[in-house]
Protein backbone atom coordinates (compact mmCIF):
# COMPACT_ATOMS: atom_id res chain seq x y z
CA UNK A 1 0.00 0.00 0.00
CA UNK A 2 2.16 3.17 -1.36
CA UNK A 3 0.70 5.94 0.66
CA UNK A 4 2.16 8.43 -1.98
CA UNK A 5 1.05 5.99 -4.66
CA UNK A 6 -2.05 6.54 -7.81
CA UNK A 7 -5.28 6.87 -6.65
CA UNK A 8 -8.59 7.92 -7.92
CA UNK A 9 -11.51 10.18 -6.54
CA UNK A 10 -13.72 7.17 -4.02
CA UNK A 11 -17.31 8.73 -3.25
CA UNK A 12 -18.72 6.93 -0.70
CA UNK A 13 -21.60 5.82 -2.57
CA UNK A 14 -22.37 2.76 -0.67
CA UNK A 15 -23.88 5.28 2.67
CA UNK A 16 -25.74 7.82 0.99
CA UNK A 17 -28.84 5.96 0.98
CA UNK A 18 -30.66 3.70 2.50
CA UNK A 19 -34.03 1.77 2.52
CA UNK A 20 -36.59 0.92 4.85
CA UNK A 21 -39.78 -0.58 4.89
CA UNK A 22 -43.07 1.31 4.21
CA UNK A 23 -43.87 5.07 4.77
CA UNK A 24 -45.73 4.71 7.79
CA UNK A 25 -43.62 3.19 9.80
CA UNK A 26 -41.57 6.46 9.88
CA UNK A 27 -44.39 7.84 12.00
CA UNK A 28 -42.25 5.45 15.12
CA UNK A 29 -40.28 6.63 17.62
CA UNK A 30 -38.63 3.24 17.31
CA UNK A 31 -38.10 3.87 13.63
CA UNK A 32 -36.67 7.72 14.23
CA UNK A 33 -34.38 6.42 17.03
CA UNK A 34 -32.57 4.03 14.94
CA UNK A 35 -32.54 6.37 11.74
CA UNK A 36 -30.68 8.83 14.56
CA UNK A 37 -28.21 6.28 15.20
CA UNK A 38 -27.39 6.08 11.65
CA UNK A 39 -27.24 9.71 11.24
CA UNK A 40 -24.30 9.46 13.91
CA UNK A 41 -22.52 6.88 12.38
CA UNK A 42 -22.67 6.86 8.46
CA UNK A 43 -22.93 9.12 5.42
CA UNK A 44 -27.29 9.02 5.30
CA UNK A 45 -28.61 11.50 3.26
CA UNK A 46 -31.43 10.07 1.66
CA UNK A 47 -34.13 7.19 2.82
CA UNK A 48 -36.15 5.06 0.92
CA UNK A 49 -39.47 3.59 1.66
CA UNK A 50 -42.83 2.27 0.06
CA UNK A 51 -46.57 3.20 -0.12
CA UNK A 52 -46.62 6.98 0.74
CA UNK A 53 -50.13 6.45 -1.46
CA UNK A 54 -51.51 3.42 1.03
CA UNK A 55 -54.92 4.19 2.19
CA UNK A 56 -53.28 3.95 5.97
CA UNK A 57 -52.01 7.57 5.06
CA UNK A 58 -55.44 8.64 3.75
CA UNK A 59 -53.76 10.80 0.92
CA UNK A 60 -56.84 9.99 -1.43
CA UNK A 61 -60.88 9.82 -1.35
CA UNK A 62 -62.93 10.44 -3.99
CA UNK A 63 -66.64 12.84 -3.16
CA UNK A 64 -69.75 11.54 -4.45
CA UNK A 65 -68.89 12.94 -8.16
CA UNK A 66 -66.19 11.25 -8.21
CA UNK A 67 -63.53 14.27 -8.16
CA UNK A 68 -60.72 13.46 -5.98
CA UNK A 69 -59.96 14.51 -2.25
CA UNK A 70 -56.31 14.60 -1.18
CA UNK A 71 -55.37 14.51 2.17
CA UNK A 72 -51.48 15.01 3.04
CA UNK A 73 -51.45 15.47 7.18
CA UNK A 74 -49.93 11.68 7.27
CA UNK A 75 -47.33 12.53 4.37
CA UNK A 76 -46.02 15.85 6.20
CA UNK A 77 -45.74 14.31 9.56
CA UNK A 78 -43.17 11.43 7.67
CA UNK A 79 -41.35 13.82 5.71
CA UNK A 80 -41.19 16.65 8.47
CA UNK A 81 -39.60 13.61 11.01
CA UNK A 82 -36.85 12.99 8.10
CA UNK A 83 -36.17 16.22 7.84
CA UNK A 84 -35.85 17.05 11.49
CA UNK A 85 -33.63 14.22 11.56
CA UNK A 86 -31.26 15.65 8.61
CA UNK A 87 -31.97 13.30 5.93
CA UNK A 88 -34.16 13.11 2.74
CA UNK A 89 -36.75 11.31 1.50
CA UNK A 90 -35.83 8.95 -1.74
CA UNK A 91 -39.26 9.32 -3.08
CA UNK A 92 -41.01 6.18 -4.29
CA UNK A 93 -44.28 7.14 -5.70
CA UNK A 94 -46.69 3.95 -5.17
CA UNK A 95 -49.02 2.09 -4.39
CA UNK A 96 -52.29 2.63 -5.70
CA UNK A 97 -55.10 3.87 -3.11
CA UNK A 98 -57.94 2.15 -3.42
CA UNK A 99 -60.22 4.37 -4.94
CA UNK A 100 -58.07 4.77 -7.71
CA UNK A 101 -57.12 1.43 -8.28
CA UNK A 102 -58.55 -0.31 -11.11
CA UNK A 103 -61.19 -3.27 -10.56
CA UNK A 104 -60.66 -5.68 -9.41
CA UNK A 105 -58.02 -4.43 -6.68
CA UNK A 106 -54.72 -6.09 -7.13
CA UNK A 107 -53.35 -7.02 -3.53
CA UNK A 108 -49.83 -8.08 -3.44
CA UNK A 109 -49.51 -10.82 -0.26
CA UNK A 110 -47.52 -8.40 2.16
CA UNK A 111 -48.96 -7.53 6.28
CA UNK A 112 -50.21 -4.55 5.26
CA UNK A 113 -51.67 -5.43 2.03
CA UNK A 114 -50.56 -2.91 -0.58
CA UNK A 115 -52.24 -2.46 -3.89
CA UNK A 116 -50.40 -2.99 -6.51
CA UNK A 117 -53.40 -2.74 -9.37
CA UNK A 118 -52.67 0.32 -12.16
CA UNK A 119 -54.98 3.09 -12.16
CA UNK A 120 -58.38 3.33 -13.29
CA UNK A 121 -57.75 6.80 -14.80
CA UNK A 122 -54.05 7.55 -15.72
CA UNK A 123 -55.51 10.99 -15.75
CA UNK A 124 -56.40 10.79 -12.27
CA UNK A 125 -52.90 9.51 -11.89
CA UNK A 126 -51.21 12.02 -13.09
CA UNK A 127 -53.55 14.66 -11.20
CA UNK A 128 -52.42 12.60 -7.75
CA UNK A 129 -48.52 13.39 -8.42
CA UNK A 130 -49.12 16.83 -9.73
CA UNK A 131 -51.37 17.64 -6.84
CA UNK A 132 -48.38 15.75 -4.23
CA UNK A 133 -45.49 17.51 -5.89
CA UNK A 134 -47.24 20.62 -5.24
CA UNK A 135 -47.92 20.19 -2.28
CA UNK A 136 -44.50 19.31 -1.63
CA UNK A 137 -43.26 22.17 -2.82
CA UNK A 138 -45.59 25.06 -1.18
CA UNK A 139 -44.66 23.68 1.81
CA UNK A 140 -40.98 22.84 1.66
CA UNK A 141 -39.61 25.36 -0.94
CA UNK A 142 -38.46 24.21 -4.49
CA UNK A 143 -34.83 24.83 -3.66
CA UNK A 144 -35.51 21.97 -0.88
CA UNK A 145 -37.46 19.36 -2.61
CA UNK A 146 -35.46 19.71 -5.82
CA UNK A 147 -32.61 17.67 -3.67
CA UNK A 148 -35.54 15.04 -3.62
CA UNK A 149 -35.73 11.92 -6.11
CA UNK A 150 -39.20 10.99 -7.29
CA UNK A 151 -38.63 7.41 -7.96
CA UNK A 152 -41.91 5.56 -10.14
CA UNK A 153 -43.31 2.83 -8.54
CA UNK A 154 -41.33 -0.60 -7.09
CA UNK A 155 -40.38 -3.31 -9.18
CA UNK A 156 -43.15 -3.35 -11.67
CA UNK A 157 -41.40 -6.12 -13.79
CA UNK A 158 -42.36 -8.89 -11.30
CA UNK A 159 -45.34 -9.14 -8.52
CA UNK A 160 -45.41 -5.42 -7.94
CA UNK A 161 -47.60 -4.50 -10.62
CA UNK A 162 -50.64 -5.70 -12.16
CA UNK A 163 -50.94 -4.41 -15.02
CA UNK A 164 -51.43 -6.18 -18.69
CA UNK A 165 -49.15 -6.27 -20.52
CA UNK A 166 -47.14 -5.04 -17.42
CA UNK A 167 -43.80 -3.10 -19.37
CA UNK A 168 -46.12 -0.99 -21.48
CA UNK A 169 -48.49 -0.71 -18.92
CA UNK A 170 -45.65 0.74 -16.77
CA UNK A 171 -44.43 2.95 -18.74
CA UNK A 172 -47.93 4.40 -19.33
CA UNK A 173 -47.49 4.94 -15.34
CA UNK A 174 -43.84 6.28 -15.41
CA UNK A 175 -44.94 8.80 -18.29
CA UNK A 176 -48.08 10.14 -16.43
CA UNK A 177 -46.20 10.88 -13.76
CA UNK A 178 -42.91 11.98 -14.98
CA UNK A 179 -45.01 14.61 -16.77
CA UNK A 180 -47.26 15.50 -14.00
CA UNK A 181 -43.59 16.10 -11.74
CA UNK A 182 -42.23 18.28 -14.50
CA UNK A 183 -45.84 20.31 -14.97
CA UNK A 184 -44.98 21.87 -11.65
CA UNK A 185 -41.56 22.56 -11.69
CA UNK A 186 -38.88 21.36 -14.49
CA UNK A 187 -35.76 21.03 -11.81
CA UNK A 188 -37.91 18.01 -10.05
CA UNK A 189 -36.01 14.52 -10.25
CA UNK A 190 -37.36 11.90 -11.65
CA UNK A 191 -36.76 8.04 -12.60
CA UNK A 192 -37.15 4.73 -12.63
CA UNK A 193 -37.61 1.83 -13.58
CA UNK A 194 -37.19 0.42 -9.70
CA UNK A 195 -37.25 -3.06 -11.53
CA UNK A 196 -36.09 -6.46 -9.56
CA UNK A 197 -33.06 -8.24 -11.14
CA UNK A 198 -32.07 -5.12 -12.77
CA UNK A 199 -33.88 -5.77 -15.57
CA UNK A 200 -35.89 -2.87 -17.98
CA UNK A 201 -33.00 -0.20 -17.75
CA UNK A 202 -31.97 0.06 -21.07
CA UNK A 203 -35.52 -0.01 -22.29
CA UNK A 204 -37.39 2.69 -20.60
CA UNK A 205 -34.31 4.79 -21.32
CA UNK A 206 -34.80 4.16 -25.12
CA UNK A 207 -38.91 4.59 -24.64
CA UNK A 208 -38.43 8.11 -22.70
CA UNK A 209 -35.95 9.15 -25.68
CA UNK A 210 -38.21 8.12 -28.26
CA UNK A 211 -41.72 9.55 -26.83
CA UNK A 212 -39.91 12.54 -24.49
CA UNK A 213 -41.00 11.40 -21.92
CA UNK A 214 -38.59 13.43 -18.62
CA UNK A 215 -35.92 10.90 -17.37
CA UNK A 216 -33.13 12.34 -15.05
CA UNK A 217 -31.96 9.05 -13.52
CA UNK A 218 -31.96 5.09 -13.56
CA UNK A 219 -33.07 2.74 -11.05
CA UNK A 220 -32.84 -1.01 -10.04
CA UNK A 221 -32.45 -3.33 -7.74
CA UNK A 222 -30.47 -6.91 -6.99
CA UNK A 223 -29.62 -9.31 -4.35
CA UNK A 224 -26.79 -11.43 -3.93
CA UNK A 225 -28.96 -14.80 -4.30
CA UNK A 226 -30.57 -13.58 -7.29
CA UNK A 227 -30.05 -16.45 -10.25
CA UNK A 228 -28.07 -15.43 -12.99
CA UNK A 229 -30.87 -16.89 -15.12
CA UNK A 230 -32.91 -13.95 -13.68
CA UNK A 231 -30.50 -11.30 -13.85
CA UNK A 232 -28.55 -11.90 -17.06
CA UNK A 233 -29.99 -14.28 -18.87
CA UNK A 234 -27.29 -17.21 -18.72
CA UNK A 235 -26.84 -20.31 -16.83
CA UNK A 236 -23.91 -19.60 -15.17
CA UNK A 237 -23.29 -20.43 -11.07
CA UNK A 238 -22.28 -16.57 -9.92
CA UNK A 239 -21.81 -16.46 -5.92
CA UNK A 240 -23.27 -14.71 -3.46
CA UNK A 241 -20.34 -12.31 -3.48
CA UNK A 242 -20.33 -11.89 -6.52
CA UNK A 243 -23.89 -11.25 -7.73
CA UNK A 244 -25.08 -7.92 -7.20
CA UNK A 245 -21.51 -6.07 -8.70
CA UNK A 246 -22.46 -8.91 -12.14
CA UNK A 247 -25.88 -6.90 -11.96
CA UNK A 248 -24.19 -3.33 -11.75
CA UNK A 249 -21.51 -4.22 -14.10
CA UNK A 250 -24.78 -5.14 -16.65
CA UNK A 251 -26.57 -1.76 -16.02
CA UNK A 252 -23.79 0.22 -16.58
CA UNK A 253 -22.87 -0.93 -19.58
CA UNK A 254 -26.61 -0.48 -20.70
CA UNK A 255 -26.33 2.92 -19.62
CA UNK A 256 -23.47 4.12 -21.47
CA UNK A 257 -24.18 2.56 -24.91
CA UNK A 258 -27.46 4.13 -24.36
CA UNK A 259 -28.67 7.49 -26.20
CA UNK A 260 -28.22 9.44 -22.67
CA UNK A 261 -25.07 7.89 -21.61
CA UNK A 262 -24.46 9.89 -18.49
CA UNK A 263 -27.64 8.95 -17.04
CA UNK A 264 -26.78 8.84 -13.12
CA UNK A 265 -27.52 5.37 -11.77
CA UNK A 266 -28.84 4.51 -8.09
CA UNK A 267 -29.64 0.63 -7.35
CA UNK A 268 -32.35 1.58 -4.63
CA UNK A 269 -32.72 -1.87 -2.86
CA UNK A 270 -29.50 -4.34 -2.70
CA UNK A 271 -28.38 -7.04 0.17
CA UNK A 272 -26.82 -10.09 0.35
CA UNK A 273 -30.42 -11.85 0.74
CA UNK A 274 -33.93 -10.72 -0.64
CA UNK A 275 -34.94 -13.68 1.91
CA UNK A 276 -35.03 -13.91 5.50
CA UNK A 277 -31.54 -15.64 6.18
CA UNK A 278 -30.47 -15.57 9.49
CA UNK A 279 -26.69 -17.10 8.58
CA UNK A 280 -26.76 -13.89 6.03
CA UNK A 281 -28.41 -10.47 7.01
CA UNK A 282 -27.82 -11.04 11.46
CA UNK A 283 -24.07 -12.38 11.20
CA UNK A 284 -20.89 -10.88 11.25
CA UNK A 285 -21.09 -12.23 7.15
CA UNK A 286 -22.33 -8.76 5.82
CA UNK A 287 -18.99 -7.32 7.08
CA UNK A 288 -16.83 -9.26 4.51
CA UNK A 289 -19.93 -8.77 1.74
CA UNK A 290 -20.49 -5.02 2.26
CA UNK A 291 -16.64 -4.57 1.51
CA UNK A 292 -15.91 -6.77 -1.40
CA UNK A 293 -19.51 -5.13 -3.38
CA UNK A 294 -18.01 -1.79 -2.28
CA UNK A 295 -14.72 -2.56 -4.30
CA UNK A 296 -16.04 -4.51 -6.98
CA UNK A 297 -19.06 -1.48 -7.35
CA UNK A 298 -16.87 1.31 -7.17
CA UNK A 299 -16.67 3.94 -10.60
CA UNK A 300 -20.20 1.94 -11.45
CA UNK A 301 -23.23 3.73 -9.84
CA UNK A 302 -24.07 7.19 -8.09
CA UNK A 303 -25.55 5.35 -5.22
CA UNK A 304 -26.37 2.09 -3.89
CA UNK A 305 -29.11 1.71 -1.19
CA UNK A 306 -28.90 -0.91 1.26
CA UNK A 307 -32.39 -2.69 1.76
CA UNK A 308 -33.02 -1.99 4.92
CA UNK A 309 -31.33 0.48 7.87
CA UNK A 310 -34.30 -1.10 10.42
CA UNK A 311 -35.63 -4.24 11.48
CA UNK A 312 -38.53 -1.67 12.36
CA UNK A 313 -40.69 -3.62 9.25
CA UNK A 314 -43.82 -5.85 8.99
CA UNK A 315 -43.87 -6.79 5.38
CA UNK A 316 -43.68 -10.43 7.08
CA UNK A 317 -45.67 -9.16 9.55
CA UNK A 318 -45.13 -8.10 12.82
CA UNK A 319 -41.52 -9.62 14.08
CA UNK A 320 -41.49 -12.36 15.71
CA UNK A 321 -37.87 -12.50 17.62
CA UNK A 322 -34.89 -10.07 17.37
CA UNK A 323 -33.03 -12.20 14.94
CA UNK A 324 -34.78 -13.66 12.18
CA UNK A 325 -33.07 -12.96 8.86
CA UNK A 326 -34.42 -9.34 9.19
CA UNK A 327 -32.54 -6.90 6.44
CA UNK A 328 -32.23 -4.13 9.11
CA UNK A 329 -28.85 -3.11 10.70
CA UNK A 330 -30.48 -3.26 13.92
CA UNK A 331 -32.66 -5.60 14.99
CA UNK A 332 -35.89 -4.88 16.74
CA UNK A 333 -35.54 -2.44 20.13
CA UNK A 334 -32.41 -0.93 18.41
CA UNK A 335 -30.46 -3.71 18.96
CA UNK A 336 -27.20 -3.07 16.43
CA UNK A 337 -26.10 -6.02 14.21
CA UNK A 338 -22.96 -6.83 13.40
CA UNK A 339 -23.70 -5.09 9.82
CA UNK A 340 -24.02 -2.17 11.62
CA UNK A 341 -20.62 -2.15 12.90
CA UNK A 342 -19.56 -2.93 9.55
CA UNK A 343 -21.14 0.42 7.63
CA UNK A 344 -19.60 2.19 10.89
CA UNK A 345 -16.43 1.32 9.91
CA UNK A 346 -16.60 1.60 6.10
CA UNK A 347 -17.97 5.39 6.77
CA UNK A 348 -14.18 5.82 8.28
CA UNK A 349 -12.41 4.75 4.70
CA UNK A 350 -11.52 7.52 3.05
CA UNK A 351 -11.71 10.28 -0.24
CA UNK A 352 -9.04 8.52 -2.09
CA UNK A 353 -8.80 4.95 -2.83
CA UNK A 354 -5.22 3.66 -3.54
CA UNK A 355 -4.44 1.32 -6.50
CA UNK A 356 -4.20 -2.11 -4.68
CA UNK A 357 -4.46 -5.39 -6.44
CA UNK A 358 -6.03 -7.75 -3.89
CA UNK A 359 -9.65 -9.07 -3.38
CA UNK A 360 -9.34 -8.65 0.19
CA UNK A 361 -8.40 -5.53 0.77
CA UNK A 362 -9.70 -1.46 -0.23
CA UNK A 363 -6.85 0.97 0.24
CA UNK A 364 -7.95 4.78 0.37
CA UNK A 365 -6.29 7.72 1.72
CA UNK A 366 -8.43 10.85 3.94
CA UNK A 367 -8.29 14.87 3.19
CA UNK A 368 -5.82 14.62 6.16
CA UNK A 369 -3.26 12.49 4.74
CA UNK A 370 -4.17 9.54 7.12
CA UNK A 371 -4.81 5.91 5.43
CA UNK A 372 -7.73 3.86 5.94
CA UNK A 373 -7.60 0.33 4.98
CA UNK A 374 -10.81 -2.31 5.05
CA UNK A 375 -9.45 -5.92 5.41
CA UNK A 376 -11.93 -8.78 5.61
CA UNK A 377 -11.93 -12.58 5.34
CA UNK A 378 -14.83 -13.49 3.43
CA UNK A 379 -16.24 -17.13 3.64
CA UNK A 380 -19.87 -17.95 2.50
CA UNK A 381 -22.08 -17.63 5.48
CA UNK A 382 -23.24 -22.00 5.51
CA UNK A 383 -19.07 -22.04 5.38
CA UNK A 384 -17.06 -21.84 9.14
CA UNK A 385 -13.84 -20.46 6.90
CA UNK A 386 -10.54 -20.41 8.23
CA UNK A 387 -8.44 -17.82 9.90
CA UNK A 388 -6.03 -15.60 7.56
CA UNK A 389 -2.84 -13.71 8.51
CA UNK A 390 -2.87 -10.97 5.85
CA UNK A 391 0.19 -9.33 5.60
CA UNK A 392 0.16 -5.48 4.63
CA UNK A 393 2.96 -3.37 3.68
CA UNK A 394 3.01 0.30 3.92
CA UNK A 395 5.34 2.37 1.53
CA UNK A 396 5.30 6.50 1.01
CA UNK A 397 4.76 6.98 4.78
CA UNK A 398 6.74 9.87 6.66
CA UNK A 399 9.84 9.15 8.12
CA UNK A 400 10.07 7.60 11.91
CA UNK A 401 7.80 6.02 13.82
CA UNK A 402 4.17 4.55 13.01
CA UNK A 403 1.22 2.99 14.61
CA UNK A 404 -2.13 1.31 13.23
CA UNK A 405 -5.30 1.59 15.08
CA UNK A 406 -7.15 -1.73 14.23
CA UNK A 407 -11.27 -2.40 14.56
CA UNK A 408 -12.81 -5.42 13.95
CA UNK A 409 -16.51 -6.77 13.59
CA UNK A 410 -16.62 -10.68 13.63
CA UNK A 411 -18.04 -13.10 15.97
CA UNK A 412 -16.50 -11.35 18.73
CA UNK A 413 -16.65 -7.82 17.95
CA UNK A 414 -20.21 -6.14 17.46
CA UNK A 415 -22.20 -8.84 17.27
CA UNK A 416 -25.05 -9.96 19.70
CA UNK A 417 -25.49 -13.37 18.33
CA UNK A 418 -23.42 -15.20 20.83
CA UNK A 419 -24.70 -13.25 23.97
CA UNK A 420 -28.61 -14.10 22.36
CA UNK A 421 -27.92 -17.42 22.09
CA UNK A 422 -25.90 -17.63 25.55
CA UNK A 423 -30.00 -16.28 26.83
CA UNK A 424 -31.58 -19.27 25.03
CA UNK A 425 -32.59 -17.45 22.33
CA UNK A 426 -35.84 -15.87 23.55
CA UNK A 427 -38.52 -14.58 21.61
CA UNK A 428 -39.40 -12.12 24.08
CA UNK A 429 -35.92 -10.59 25.58
CA UNK A 430 -36.61 -8.83 28.88
CA UNK A 431 -35.74 -5.10 29.26
CA UNK A 432 -32.53 -6.52 31.20
CA UNK A 433 -32.02 -8.76 28.53
CA UNK A 434 -32.20 -6.18 25.76
CA UNK A 435 -29.83 -3.76 27.43
CA UNK A 436 -27.43 -6.75 27.63
CA UNK A 437 -27.84 -7.29 24.06
CA UNK A 438 -26.94 -3.84 23.21
CA UNK A 439 -24.05 -4.07 25.53
CA UNK A 440 -23.13 -6.92 23.97
CA UNK A 441 -23.32 -5.70 20.65
CA UNK A 442 -21.02 -2.83 21.28
CA UNK A 443 -17.38 -3.61 19.18
CA UNK A 444 -14.90 -3.10 21.92
CA UNK A 445 -11.75 -1.19 21.83
CA UNK A 446 -9.30 -0.77 19.22
CA UNK A 447 -6.04 -2.60 18.81
CA UNK A 448 -2.96 -0.03 18.87
CA UNK A 449 -0.23 -1.94 17.27
CA UNK A 450 3.34 -0.27 15.85
CA UNK A 451 4.37 -0.94 12.34
CA UNK A 452 7.67 -2.68 11.71
CA UNK A 453 10.82 -0.82 11.00
CA UNK A 454 9.90 -1.52 6.99
CA UNK A 455 6.53 -0.23 7.10
CA UNK A 456 5.34 -4.06 7.84
CA UNK A 457 1.81 -5.52 9.30
CA UNK A 458 0.77 -8.43 9.99
CA UNK A 459 -3.04 -9.01 10.16
CA UNK A 460 -4.96 -11.98 11.55
CA UNK A 461 -8.62 -12.30 11.31
CA UNK A 462 -11.04 -14.77 11.55
CA UNK A 463 -13.33 -15.86 9.10
CA UNK A 464 -16.00 -13.81 8.55
CA UNK A 465 -13.89 -10.89 9.87
CA UNK A 466 -14.08 -7.41 8.68
CA UNK A 467 -10.97 -5.23 10.04
CA UNK A 468 -10.44 -1.27 9.46
CA UNK A 469 -6.37 0.12 9.82
CA UNK A 470 -6.24 3.02 10.13
CA UNK A 471 -2.60 4.64 9.61
CA UNK A 472 -1.85 7.88 11.17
Amino acid sequence: IDAAGASHPFPHFWEQVFGSGRANLALRESYRRDLRAMRSATAIQYVRFHAIFHDENGVYDEDAQGRPVYNFSYVDQIYDGLLEDGVRPFVELSFMPRKLSAAPPAVFPFWYKPLVSPPKDYGKWGELIGAFAQHLVDRYGIDEVAEWYFEVWNEPNILFWAGKPPESTYYQLYAAAARALKGVDRRLRVGGPATAQAAWVDRLIAYSVKNEVPIDFVSTHAYGNDSAQNVLGTDEKISRRDMVARAVRKVFEQVKQSALPNLPIHWTEYNASYSAEPAVTDTPFMGPWLANNIRECDGLVSTMSYWTFSDVFEEGGVVKKPFYGGFGLFAERGIPKAAFHAFRLLHQLGTERLNVDSESVLATRRADGALEVAAWNYAAPDEAGSPAELSLSFKGLSAGKHTARIERVDAEHGSPLKAWEDMGRPASPSRAQIAALRSAAQPGVAETVELGGDGSLKLNLRAHCLALVEVR
